[in-house]
């Protein structure tokens, strides 16, 4: 079977890759699987700080593999729960390390969905992207119906969903989608903003910030505001904090503990 992922670890930064060249990365069930099982160990794994997901060569993902939609393989059957972050892809948010989408290419349907359960969307200035489902009879899948209107507002999500329209990568960071990049050395740069987060932020910080705006789409401001007036009576006087303060003292980089 074709190595459908390539993973690269560097600096903490564990960048995977979709790899299925003769089908443009057109996604698939080896793709779901594989993707699921690495981020999840990666979520095990000390040595990574910070997850990206792109496309090799010169697409991302353009959405389901008409082969297998052709031949009725492309529909999966999940099991349903009542988890927000137990869904087929909503669990990437449930996880406590920041995943980066970097959009090197053309991303579509499904392959647009996974980006938004990523915590942050870089798209190079060349790429576009579409949630052609009503151009396609279908529905607005995998959840997109909930995210979009959070991420871009309710009249920008429906713009995208009913029309099915393709956007550029100045519309989508115009929309606050992703933020566009300029294509030559894109990845580059992506893997150097991820570096730069994995060599100078707390593991735990990150894993704690993100599990706040995870959980602030269902909480009131009085709400948030209380946990985090919490957290940051537990942050006090911990280690975690005493080697941020010391590295800014000290003028040096920090050497914050691994996640356990």
């Amino acid at each position: 079977m074709e190595d459908v992922l390539l993973q690269e670890l560097e600096s903490g930064v564990l960048t995977i890759s979709f790899n299925r060249p003769d089908a443009r990365n057109a996604w698939n069930h080896e793709l779901e699987d594989g993707l699921r099982a690495a981020l999840t160990k990666a979520d095990d794994d000390p040595r990574v700080k910070v997850i990206v997901i792109t496309g090799a060569g010169r697409t991302f993902c353009p959405g389901p593999d008409p082969k297998a939609i052709s031949s009725g393989k492309s529909h999966r059957q999940v099991e349903q729960s009542d988890d927000d972050f137990g869904q087929r892809y909503s669990y990437m948010l449930g996880l406590r390390k920041p995943i980066i989408a970097a959009i090197n290419g053309a991303a579509a349907g499904v392959g647009l969905c996974i980006t938004l359960y990523c915590d942050l969307r870089f798209i190079a200035e060349t790429a576009k992207t579409t949630m052609a489902f009503s151009r396609r009879g279908l529905i607005a899948e995998h959840g997109s119906a909930w995210m979009l209107p959070r991420l871009i507002g309710p009249m920008n999500a429906a713009d995208l969903l009913l029309s099915g329209r393709v956007v550029s990568a100045t519309e989508a960071e115009s929309l606050g989608l992703a933020r566009s990049l300029p294509a030559e050395s894109f990845l580059t740069v992506v893997q150097s903003y991820a570096r730069d987060i994995a060599q100078n932020c707390s593991p735990r910080s990150m894993m704690m910030i993100k599990k706040q705006l995870r959980e602030t789409w269902s909480q009131t401001l009085a709400q948030a505001t209380t946990i985090s007036n919490q957290e940051t009576a537990l942050c006090i006087g911990s280690e975690e904090v005493r080697e941020g303060m010391a590295a800014l003292v000290e003028k040096r980089a920090p050497r914050f503990a691994d996640l356990a």
